[in-house]
C-alpha cells in the first residue's frame, strides 16, 4: 500500500507542477493575442464550465468506470490535448477560441481526474480513517508546494523562451502522471448490479449528500466559502494596491504568505482531528478562516494581511485535509464519485456569485466592503454547520460506516470510551439515525464493471 500511494503522490506533485506552471502561461499566453476583458474571462471561465454542465454526470460516470483507468487515460488525454495549443503557438496560429476550448477540456479532463482519484484512494488505503487524514495531508502539501510556489514562476519563466514552451511542460507532467498511474495496483471490482440509467444513478448520488446532514454540511462550507473567498479575490488586488499601498512583487509575496499558511494547515489538520476530534475540529477551522478574513478587511497595512491571509490559508489547508477524508471513510465505495462530484459542483456553482457579489459591492460601497461581507458569510457558515458535523454526529457516522478505529480516535476531544456504545449489532443504527446518517435497509445495488469505457 505505500509503494501505492507512493506512486500516486508522484504523479499527482508532477501532475500538480505541471498545472501550476500553466496556470500562470495562460493567462499571460492571452495576453498576447488580446488585451479585450470578456474574452480573457472566457478563457477564465471556459476552465470551470465542466463542473456546473456536468459535475453530477461525471461523478455517476467514475463510480461505473475502473478509477485507475479513468486516472492515466484522462492525463493521458490531457496530455495529447495540450500539446495541440503548443504546436498552434509555434506555428503562430493560436487564438482565444482555441485556448477556450481547450481551457474547457482539461477543466473537463480535470473533472474526471480529481473525482476518480478522490473515490480511489480509499480503495488504495482499506478506507482507513487515520491513513486517509496521513495522505490526504502529504497530497495536498505537495499540490500546495508544487502549484502554488514552484509551478508559477516557473510558468512565467518558460514563457520567456516562447508560447509552446510552458504548454509541453505541461504536457510531459501529464504524461509522466498516466506513466506512473497506469503502474498503481487495480481497485477492487464492483460487484455487478441492475442496469439503471446514467441519469438516475447521477440523481441518486446527489440525493445521498442532501439527505444526509453530516455530508450536506461537509458540502456547505466549500459551497459558502468559494462565495466569499471569490468575493475577496475579485478586489484583493485592488484593495492591495489602493488600501495598503503594495505594488507587484509585494501582492505575489501576499499570495505566498496564503500558501505557506495553507502548508502549515495540512501539514497539522491530523494533530488537530486528535486533539479536537475531527468535528469541532473542522468547526474551529472554519472559525479561523472567517475571523482571518475579518483581520483581512481591517489591516492597516502589509503585513497584518500577509498575516491575516497566511492564518486563513492555514485553516483551510487543514479544512481541506479532515473533510475529504472523513468523506471517503464513511461514503460506501459505489458512490463516492457521485457524492464527490456532487460536493464539487456545489462548491463550483457557488463561485460565479463570489465574483458577481466582490464585484458590485466593491464598486456600490467600497473596496473593503466585499471583504467585510466575506468574513460575516463565513462566520454565518460556521455557526450554522457547527451542529452539523459535531463530533458526536462524525462518530455516529464512521461507526454506521464500520470504521470503528476512527471513531474511538474522532472522539478524543469528546465522550470517552465509556460513554460510546457498542460499534456492533443494532446499535449502529440507531446512533446513525439520531445523528442524521443514512442508514439504508439494504444497500444500493451496483452497476457492472464496464471493462472498455474510460
Amino acid at each position: 500500500m505505500a509503494t501505492g500511494f507512493g506512486l500516486l503522490w508522484t504523479a499527482q506533485t508532477v501532475s500538480s507542477l505541471g498545472d501550476g506552471v500553466s496556470h500562470a502561461a495562460l493567462p499571460l499566453i492571452a495576453l498576447t493575442l488580446t488585451r479585450n476583458p470578456m474574452a480573457l474571462a472566457v478563457v477564465t471561465a471556459a476552465g470551470t464550465l465542466p463542473w456546473l454542465l456536468f459535475g453530477v454526470l461525471g461523478g455517476a460516470l467514475v463510480d461505473r468506470w475502473d478509477r485507475r483507468r479513468t486516472l492515466w487515460m484522462t492525463d493521458a488525454l490531457r496530455a495529447v490535448l495540450l500539446a495541440i495549443p503548443a504546436v498552434a503557438a509555434a506555428l503562430d496560429v493560436l487564438s482565444i477560441p482555441l485556448l477556450a476550448t481547450v481551457a474547457f477540456l482539461l477543466g473537463l479532463g480535470g473533472l474526471f481526474f480529481d473525482t476518480a482519484a478522490t473515490a480511489y484512494l480509499p480503495d488504495l488505503l482499506g478506507r482507513d480513517p487515520a491513513l486517509l487524514e496521513r495522505a490526504n495531508s502529504r497530497l495536498r502539501g505537495a499540490q500546495t508546494a508544487a502549484s502554488g510556489f514552484a509551478g508559477p514562476p516557473a510558468g512565467s519563466a518558460l514563457l520567456a523562451l516562447g508560447r509552446a514552451v510552458p504548454l509541453l511542460t505541461d504536457a510531459v507532467s501529464f504524461a509522466l502522471s498516466a506513466v506512473l498511474v497506469r503502474s498503481l495496483p487495480a481497485a477492487p471490482r464492483p460487484v455487478p448490479q441492475a442496469r439503471e440509467s446514467l441519469l438516475r444513478q447521477a440523481r441518486a448520488g446527489a440525493s445521498y449528500v442532501f439527505r444526509d446532514r453530516l455530508l450536506l454540511g461537509l458540502a456547505l462550507r466549500p459551497a459558502v466559502g468559494n462565495i466569499a473567498f471569490i468575493a475577496v479575490e475579485t478586489v484583493l488586488a485592488l484593495f492591495a494596491h489602493d488600501r495598503l499601498g503594495i505594488n507587484t512583487f509585494g501582492f505575489g509575496l501576499l499570495l505566498t504568505a496564503e500558501a505557506t499558511g495553507g502548508l502549515l494547515g495540512a501539514g497539522i489538520a491530523s494533530f488537530l482531528g486528535r486533539r479536537l476530534g475531527t468535528g469541532t475540529a473542522l468547526t474551529c477551522t472554519a472559525a479561523v478562516e472567517g475571523l482571518a478574513i475579518l483581520g483581512l478587511a481591517a489591516a492597516p497595512n502589509p503585513y497584518v494581511a500577509g498575516l491575516s491571509l497566511a492564518v486563513c490559508g492555514a485553516g483551510m489547508g487543514a479544512t481541506m485535509v479532515l473533510a475529504p477524508s472523513l468523506r471517503q471513510t464513511i461514503v460506501p465505495a459505489h458512490l463516492m464519485g457521485r457524492v464527490t462530484s456532487t460536493s464539487r459542483m456545489l462548491a463550483m456553482c457557488a463561485a460565479p456569485f463570489g465574483a458577481f457579489l466582490g464585484g458590485w459591492l466593491a464598486s456600490a460601497y467600497g473596496v473593503r466592503t466585499p471583504i467585510y461581507t466575506a468574513a460575516g458569510l463565513l462566520l454565518t457558515m460556521t455557526a450554522i454547520t457547527a451542529t452539523m458535523t459535531s463530533n458526536r454526529r462524525v462518530e455516529a457516522a464512521l461507526r454506521a460506516a464500520g470504521g470503528a478505529e476512527g471513531a474511538d480516535r474522532v472522539t478524543a476531544g469528546g465522550a470517552g470510551a465509556a460513554d460510546r456504545p457498542s460499534a456492533t449489532g443494532a446499535g449502529v443504527a440507531d446512533q446513525a439515525a439520531a445523528a442524521g446518517a443514512i442508514v439504508p435497509d439494504q444497500p444500493e445495488p451496483r452497476e457492472p464493471a464496464r471493462q472498455g469505457a474510460v
